[in-house]
This record gives C-alpha cells, sequence and structure tokens, in this order.
C-alpha cells in the first residue's frame, strides 16, 4: 500500500519523566505522574489527614531502632521503569532506602504503601495506582483504608506475583511485613467513624 505509514503514533500531550520530574520539583501543588501523563492531586479533608497522623504516630513508636521506617505522604514513589510517580499517604521501607537520584525525593524501595480513600480518589487508588504500584518489586503489602467507615483492604503480593485481598472491617488487620497488628479504633481514634 502505497500511503501506509510505518511509524508509531505520536503520543500527543505526552511528557516525559524528566520534564514531569523538572516541573513537580519547582511547583508548590503536588501532581502524579501516569504514563506520561500528569494528573494534579486534590487536597485531603481532616478524618484522611487523622488516620494519616494516627497510622504515623502508631507505626513510628513501634518501627524506633528497627531495620524499618515510616516516611509521610511527601516521599514520593516511582516504578523502577519510571512510567509512573505517585504520593502515597503513607510509606513504610525497609531496608536502606534506594532514592532516584541525588534530590533524595523519590523513593524507589517500598515495602509497605498505604492509601487513604475518599470518594474522589478510591477509584484512582484501588485502580490505577494499584496497577502501577503492583510494577514495584519490593512492594510486599498494599493497605487501603476507607476513610467514611470503618473498612480496611489489605492486599499482600504472593508467590508467582499474584496479589491476595484481604477485608477487615472490624478489630484488626496485620502489617505482615513488619509483624505489627493496627486495631481500627487505633487508626479512626479521632475521628466520627
Amino acid at each position: 500500500m502505497e500511503n501506509e505509514v510505518k511509524e508509531p503514533a505520536p503520543k500527543y500531550n505526552y511528557i516525559s519523566p524528566e520534564a514531569y520530574l523538572a516541573a513537580e520539583r519547582a511547583s508548590e501543588r503536588r501532581s502524579e505522574y501516569y504514563d506520561g501523563h500528569i494528573i494534579t492531586m486534590a487536597g485531603a479533608g481532616f478524618t484522611h489527614h487523622v488516620i494519616v497522623r494516627n497510622i504515623i504516630g502508631n507505626l513510628f513508636a513501634f518501627l524506633k531502632g528497627k531495620a524499618c521506617q515510616v516516611l509521610p505522604s511527601d516521599m514520593r514513589v516511582s516504578t523502577l521503569v519510571r512510567d509512573a510517580y505517585m504520593y502515597p499517604d503513607v510509606v513504610i521501607v525497609c531496608g536502606e532506602p534506594q532514592l532516584e537520584d541525588d534530590k533524595f525525593d523519590t523513593l524507589l524501595n517500598p515495602s509497605v504503601i498505604f492509601e487513604i480513600l475518599s470518594p474522589s480518589t478510591s477509584n484512582m487508588d484501588k485502580g490505577r495506582k494499584f496497577f502501577f504500584y503492583r510494577e514495584i518489586p519490593s512492594l510486599k503489602e498494599y493497605i487501603m483504608i476507607d476513610a467514611l467507615k470503618t473498612s480496611v483492604i489489605v492486599s499482600r503480593r504472593q508467590p508467582g506475583n499474584s496479589w491476595a485481598f484481604e477485608n477487615s472491617n472490624e478489630g484488626a488487620f496485620t502489617i505482615q511485613t513488619i509483624g505489627f497488628t493496627l486495631t481500627l479504633q487505633e487508626i479512626n481514634d479521632g475521628t466520627d467513624i
């Protein structure tokens, strides 16, 4: 065929990982990056912040002096192939943190990631974000906590790179990576949940 195009179609509005990082580091607003596209992050409400505070407070006390540490939502994580840059609500990293470059703001080896689900972020956190988080070889557990009701979904990497899901609606759940149990009462302390 004479008019056949044998070149790949151009990626319109594609932004390189380098361009994203340069813009993100210069910006006052946080954005996430997925396959060449930038998504501006929405702000979080009071309950969200209280839940994050409770998780970090409990984990910080437990992990003090151990080989793992807990980090807040300003620590960006990336996939190894740099097709996604995301800001989890809470991160646990075990062992020596591996950072992308000398800016020390992008973690490559999270062990556990927490996301607080809200009506505006739930689909993204359960879908697109989890899709990219699964690409991170060091990630062992992905924990989604509902900000509106007493509900936690714990996803754990299994042999063969599959993921098992555990729903917890009452009581407590265990973060197997660090051998620590958090109660839903501890997580929701100070909220209306």
